[in-house]
């Protein structure tokens, strides 16, 4: 997005809601003009309910559900993706089964044809049978979802896919903090890299943002176009230990609605299936 009339709408005005608390959703659903709005939703559902929200899915996204070896894997894709479907429905009004998406170049799916009329705009993650979900009006945005891995969180990873800078600031954490600082940069640069929609032709060690436990998430550098710093605002989202998550949305002066999709919902969601 080139130019200064455009970066009006999205540099000028703080984000106005920091609230992360998860809430049940309103009967009566609208997505403002300046509102983002993230779900939280387990993917661990009966079989009959699958089975339910198979039926709302393409025979493409049924080829790829087929591919995954373990059922369980399967199993959370189907709902994963039969949620999207059934989340959308709401904001557009329409049967999930006739929703339909493209994808870019790099893969990222947006809505196709007339759906795309709304300028509705979302993004997914999921792991460890969580998924999040965030949707937003005429605003590019990215989520990330990861399960904190003591494992994973090593000085040599960071330094294969972190900044120079991130490497600094990893190393100079105390050791008990460096797990969960490794997983906030990992998923603020996950949700930036998915805002941006260009996959992993943006190098991960391109661009910087904060880790540190307890300080803001944020983009603080950028190595190419330096006005993205100013472009993107990043949050992180607040989940139950052992689950670190990111939102990246374009601009500024928005607010955040956190819903928890409740898990009874999941059968009322099979059953509009």
């Amino acid at each position: 997005m080139k130019g200064t009339s455009v970066n009006n709408r999205f540099e000028s005005a703080p984000t106005l809601n920091f609230d992360t608390s998860w809430t049940s959703p309103p009967k009566d659903l609208t997505l403002g003009e300046d509102e983002v709005h993230v779900w939280r939703a387990a993917l661990s559902v009966q079989g009959l309910h699958v089975q339910s929200l198979l039926r709302t899915l393409t025979a493409d996204e049924r080829a790829r559900a087929e591919r995954f070896h373990f059922q369980k894997d399967r199993e959370q894709f189907i709902v994963a993706r039969g949620l999207l479907r059934t989340i959308l429905g709401r904001y557009l009004d329409v049967d999930p089964r006739q929703l339909r998406f493209a994808y870019s170049s790099y893969g990222k799916p947006s809505l196709a044809g007339e759906f795309n009329a709304e300028a509705l705009c979302f993004n997914l993650s999921h792991a460890d049978g969580l998924a999040l979900y965030a949707v937003t009006r005429g605003r590019q945005l990215g989520i990330d979802i990861e399960s904190v891995r003591a494992d994973l969180a090593d000085e040599q990873v960071a330094e294969r896919f972190f900044s120079i800078q991130e490497v600094a600031a990893f190393r100079a954490l105390p050791g008990n903090m460096q797990c969960l600082a490794f997983f906030n940069c990992w998923t603020r640069k996950e949700a930036y890299i998915k805002a941006r929609g260009e996959g992993l032709s943006l190098p991960l060690d391109q661009f910087d943002v904060s880790l540190a436990p307890g300080t803001p998430a944020a983009l603080l550098r950028t190595y190419g176009d330096h006005r993205e710093v100013s472009r993107w605002s990043l949050r992180e989202l607040a989940l139950e230990t052992g689950s670190v998550a990111a939102l990246a949305v374009e601009g500024h002066g928005w607010r955040l609605k956190c819903y928890h999709w409740p898990k009874e919902s999941h059968e009322a969601a099979a059953l509009e299936a």
